[in-house]
C-alpha cells in the first residue's frame, strides 16, 4: 500500500475516532439532559395538578376532567389521583405513545426510562389525596434522535470535507516523491530527470535534494564517459585534419559490404587521388595542402550526400587519397557521382587551390558480396591508373562485364517487387540472439525478410533492399512486416526485434498506421521491439517522441549497427532504449586487434553508466565471443549461433 493511502487511511480513521468521539459525548450530555427535564416536568406536572386539584378534590368529576386535560396536554406515561386515607385511586389516565421515527435499536442503545413525580392534594389542613406523574421518554427519544440525526450529518460533511483536504494536502506534500518515483523510473529507462522546485518540508527537501545530487552524478559520469569513448573512436577511425573516417574504418565498412552478412548489397566504390599531392606540400607549402585537403573533404561530403546511398560514408584512406563507398548504387548513379565530383574539382581549379590540372583523378569499381577486399582495392587502384592516362574525362569505371543494363535491372526490379508486395510474397527468417554467459539462452529472435521470386526462392534483404529504397516502398515492406510478424507473434510466444525503416519514420501518416495496428496488439509489447540502424535515425526530438510513444502502448526500442555516429551517444540517455547493438565491423577479429577492444570497453563503460545492456552484431568465432564475453556485454548475435532460417528451422 502507497504511503499517500496509508496516511490517508490514518487521517480518515483519526476522523472516525475523534467524531465518534465526540458524538457519543455529545449523545450522553444530551440523554442526562433529558432525563432531568422529563424528572423536572413529571414534578411540575404533579404540582400544578394538586394545586388545581385542591378547591375541587370532593368533585370526582371535576377531578377526572382536570386529570384528562393535563394528561393530554403533554407526554405522559400515567397520571393517578390517590385517596391518601384509603389508599384508593380515585382518577388514572394511562397511554404508551408511540414514535414510528425512532427506531428500536435506538431506543435500546439510549435506555431512557420513565420519571416520575408527585405531590399532595390538601382538603383545609388534611392531606386527602397524591397525585403521581409519570412523564414518558418518547418526546425525549424522538428529539434525541433528530439530534443525534443532525450531528450525524454534520460529523459526516465536516469528516467529508477534512477528508478531502487532507488528501489534497497530503498529495501536494507528496508530489515530491511521487516524482522521485518517476526520477527512479527514468534511471531505469536510461533517463536523467532532476526536480527543479524544492518542497518546503526540511525532510523531503533533504531526500530530493539526494536524489538530484545522485541523478547530476550519473548524468556526469555517463557524459564523461561518452565523452571519453568518443574521443577514443575519434583516434581511432577519423582522420583528424580533414574530419573524415580514416582507413581503418574505410577497410572495415568495405570488408562488411563484401562479405555474406544480411546488410551486404552489391554497390559502387569510388577512388579519388589528388594528383602531386607530394609536389604540392613542396611548392604550396604545408598549410596551403591542408586547406587543399580539407576542401576537397567538404566537397566529397557536399556531393555524396545527394546520394543516399553513398551519404557519410566519404572517407581519406591516406595522404592525397580518398574514397565514397556506396551500397547500393547502380552504374548510372556511380557514373554521374563522378561527373559531379569532376564539375566539384573545376570549381577548385577556379579559386586556385591547387597549381596542377585536373586536381584529382578518380576511379570507379564495383563490387559484390563475396568479392575479396584485395580485388577491390587492387581493381579500384587499375581504374585509377587508367584515369591518369586520359585528359578528359577524369574518372574511369571499371565493372564486371557480366553486370546487366541499368534499364533492364531497373524494370525487372521493379515489377518483381511490386508483385511481391501486392501479393505478400515474403517470408520471415529469424536469428537467434542469445546471451554472452550462457548461449543456449535465447534472449530473443532477430525477424529478417526475405524475397520470394517468381521460382519461390529467397531472395536476402541487401539484394532487394536497396532498390525498396530507390523506389520508395520501403514504407510498404515496414507495413507489411509488422503485420506479419502480429500474426506470427499470436501463435508463439518467443520475443522478437523487428527493423523500421527510416522512409517509415519521416512519414507521419505511415507511422500512425503502424502505431494504430500496434495498439490493437498492445498485449504483445513486452515481446517487441523496434530496431532502427543508426545511419537512418531521425532527428532526436522525433526519436524522443516515437521511444515514448512506443513505450506507453508496451513496446520498445532500440538501436542496431551503432558506432559509425558515436557523437550521438551523448543523447542516449534521454531515450529510454531496451538495448543498444554494436556494428559488427567493429566486433570482427576484436580478439586479434586490440584498439578495437578498446573502443567497445569505451562504449560499454559509458552504456553500464546508464544500465543499458549492449549486444555484440555478426559474432563469428569463439575468440570474438569470448572477448566480449569478458567485456561484459549482455547479448551477442551472429553466424557463431546461427544464422537466419524459418521458423520451423530456428527453434529445432
Amino acid at each position: 500500500m502507497s504511503l499517500f493511502k496509508q496516511l490517508l487511511i490514518a487521517i480518515c480513521l483519526f476522523l472516525v475516532v475523534a467524531f465518534s468521539g465526540s458524538f457519543m459525548v455529545s449523545l450522553e450530555s444530551s440523554r442526562a439532559q433529558y432525563v432531568n427535564q422529563l424528572r423536572s416536568h413529571a414534578q411540575d406536572a404533579a404540582t400544578a395538578l394538586a394545586l388545581s386539584l385542591t378547591p375541587n378534590i370532593d368533585d370526582p368529576a371535576m377531578v377526572e376532567l382536570m386529570v384528562s386535560s393535563i394528561f393530554d396536554s403533554g407526554y405522559y406515561a400515567s397520571i393517578r389521583v390517590i385517596d391518601e386515607v384509603s389508599g384508593k385511586v380515585i382518577v388514572e389516565r394511562s397511554a404508551t405513545p408511540n414514535s414510528t421515527q425512532v427506531p428500536a435499536w435506538f431506543v435500546k442503545l439510549i435506555g431512557l426510562e420513565p420519571a416520575g413525580g408527585d405531590a399532595i392534594v390538601s382538603r383545609g389542613w388534611e392531606q386527602a389525596a397524591r397525585v403521581e406523574v409519570i412523564s414518558h421518554p418518547m418526546f425525549a427519544l424522538a428529539k434525541l434522535w433528530q439530534s443525534a440525526l443532525g450531528s450525524l450529518g454534520w460529523l459526516l460533511l465536516c469528516g467529508i470535507v477534512s477528508a478531502v483536504l487532507g488528501a489534497l494536502l497530503l498529495r501536494r506534500q507528496l508530489k515530491p516523491l511521487d516524482y522521485m518515483v518517476e526520477q527512479s523510473h527514468a534511471i531505469a529507462r536510461r533517463e536523467f530527470l532532476s526536480l527543479p522546485k524544492l518542497p518546503r518540508t526540511p525532510e523531503l527537501r533533504r531526500v530530493v535534494q539526494a536524489m538530484n545530487q545522485m541523478v547530476e552524478k550519473l548524468k556526469a559520469l555517463f557524459q564523461e564517459q561518452a565523452e571519453r569513448s568518443e574521443k577514443l573512436r575519434a583516434e581511432s577511425y577519423q582522420d583528424a585534419l580533414t574530419g573524415l573516417a580514416n582507413r581503418r574504418y574505410f577497410e572495415m565498412q568495405l570488408h562488411d559490404q563484401i562479405s555474406h552478412s544480411e546488410s551486404a548489397s552489391p554497390g559502387y566504390l569510388l577512388l579519388i587521388r589528388l594528383k602531386d599531392l607530394a609536389g604540392l606540400n613542396q611548392r604550396l607549402g604545408g598549410q596551403r595542402t591542408d586547406q587543399l585537403l580539407q576542401a576537397v573533404a567538404e566537397l566529397l561530403v557536399r556531393e555524396s550526400a545527394k546520394y543516399p546511398e553513398a551519404h557519410n560514408r566519404a572517407t581519406r584512406v591516406r595522404g592525397g587519397e580518398f574514397a565514397i563507398l556506396a551500397p547500393g548504387l547502380v552504374r548510372d548513379e556511380a557514373v554521374q557521382l563522378a561527373q559531379s565530383l569532376e564539375a566539384a574539382f573545376l570549381t577548385l581549379e577556379v579559386t586556385k587551390a591547387s597549381d596542377v590540372v585536373p586536381i584529382a583523378y578518380i576511379g570507379v569499381v564495383s563490387y559484390s558480396p563475396g568479392d575479396t577486399l584485395p580485388a577491390v582495392l587492387g581493381l579500384a587502384d587499375q581504374a585509377l591508373a587508367q584515369a591518369e592516362t586520359q585528359s578528359q574525362p577524369i574518372w574511369t569505371c571499371l565493372a564486371p562485364s557480366t553486370e546487366q543494363a541499368v534499364g533492364d535491372d531497373h524494370h525487372a526490379w521493379h515489377n518483381l517487387l511490386d508483385c511481391a508486395l501486392s501479393q505478400q510474397r515474403f517470408e520471415l527468417y529469424f536469428q537467434p540472439v542469445v546471451a554472452t554467459h550462457d548461449r543456449t539462452s535465447v534472449l530473443h529472435y532477430k525477424v529478417m525478410s526475405r524475397l520470394l521470386d517468381e521460382a519461390g526462392q529467397p531472395i536476402p534483404a541487401g539484394r532487394f533492399i536497396p532498390w525498396l529504397e530507390r523506389f520508395g516502398w520501403s514504407k510498404r515492406l515496414d507495413s507489411l512486416m509488422v503485420d506479419l510478424v502480429l500474426k506470427h507473434m499470436h501463435s508463439h510466444d518467443q520475443a522478437l526485434a523487428l527493423n523500421l525503416s527510416s522512409a517509415t519514420l519521416s512519414d507521419t501518416q505511415a507511422l500512425e498506421q503502424i502505431i494504430e495496428r500496434l495498439r490493437q496488439d498492445r498485449e504483445l509489447g513486452p515481446r517487441l521491439t523496434f530496431e532502427i540502424a543508426e545511419d537512418q535515425l531521425p532527428e532526436q526530438a522525433v526519436l524522443e517522441q516515437l521511444t515514448k510513444r512506443l513505450r506507453d502502448l508496451g513496446f520498445s526500442l532500440s538501436l542496431q549497427r551503432f558506432g559509425g555516429r558515436f557523437s550521438m551517444i551523448g543523447n542516449l540517455a534521454r531515450l529510454g532504449l531496451a538495448y543498444l547493438k554494436i556494428d559488427g565491423s567493429y566486433i570482427r577479429a576484436i580478439d586479434q586487434e586490440s584498439d578495437k577492444r578498446l573502443f567497445i570497453e569505451a562504449i560499454q563503460r559509458a552504456a553500464h553508466s546508464i544500465d543499458l545492456p549492449l549486444i555484440a552484431e555478426r559474432v563469428e568465432t569463439e575468440g570474438e565471443l569470448q572477448v566480449i564475453r569478458e567485456m561484459g556485454l549482455w547479448g551477442a548475435q551472429g553466424q557463431l549461433f546461427g544464422g537466419p532460417v524459418p521458423w520451423e528451422r530456428s527453434v529445432r
